[in-house]
C-alpha cells in the first residue's frame, strides 16, 4: 500500500538509503523527514507491506521559467533488497508521476548514477530516456559529488 511517509517512517527510510550506499542517514533522518512532509512541493512516500515500510519515494516539484508547468523531480526511489522485482517500483513511479500531471507538470525527471545499472534499465522499461548531461558540484569540501 503507498501512503504518504509520517514523521515516525524516518528509521525505515534511513534503512532503506543505507542500502543504496548513503551511510549514517539515522543521524539527520528525523530532521529531514519531518521538513520534507511539511513542504508544499515534496511527496515523500512509502509503500508499507504487513505493517513494515519497504520502499519509499521522494519527489520534488521545482517551478520552470521557460515552460507553462512545473518539472517533478524523483530524488530518491529505493525499494528494499529483499523484495526488489515484484513491482513495488514501478508502482511507486506510476503513482508520483499521476500526481505530477494532477500538479500540471511538463515531465519528470530522475538522476540515477552511472553504477546503478539495474536502476537505469527499470527507469528506460518505465518510460524514461537518457537526458543530455548532468553535471554536480559539491559545495563541500570534503565530499565528492554523486
Amino acid at each position: 500500500m503507498i501512503r504518504e511517509a509520517r514523521a515516525d517512517d524516518w528509521k525505515d527510510t534511513a534503512e532503506l538509503l543505507e542500502q543504496l550506499g548513503y551511510p549514517d542517514t539515522e543521524v539527520f533522518m528525523q530532521e529531514k523527514t519531518e521538513k520534507l512532509i511539511l513542504h508544499p512541493d515534496e511527496e515523500l512516500l512509502v509503500f508499507e507491506e504487513d505493517d513494515k515500510v519497504v520502499a519509499c519515494i521522494s519527489m520534488h516539484y521545482i517551478p520552470q521559467l521557460g515552460l507553462v508547468g512545473e518539472t517533478a523531480i524523483i530524488s530518491y526511489l529505493v525499494v528494499s533488497n529483499a523484495i526488489r522485482s515484484k513491482g513495488i517500483g514501478r508502482k511507486l513511479e506510476e503513482y508520483c508521476a499521476d500526481l505530477a500531471r494532477k500538479r500540471n507538470c511538463d515531465k519528470i525527471q530522475v538522476h540515477c548514477h552511472s553504477r546503478r545499472t539495474d536502476a537505469h534499465r527499470f527507469y528506460a522499461r518505465q518510460g524514461f530516456v537518457e537526458a543530455p548531461k548532468y553535471f554536480s558540484k559539491s559545495l563541500k569540501e570534503s565530499e565528492s559529488s554523486f
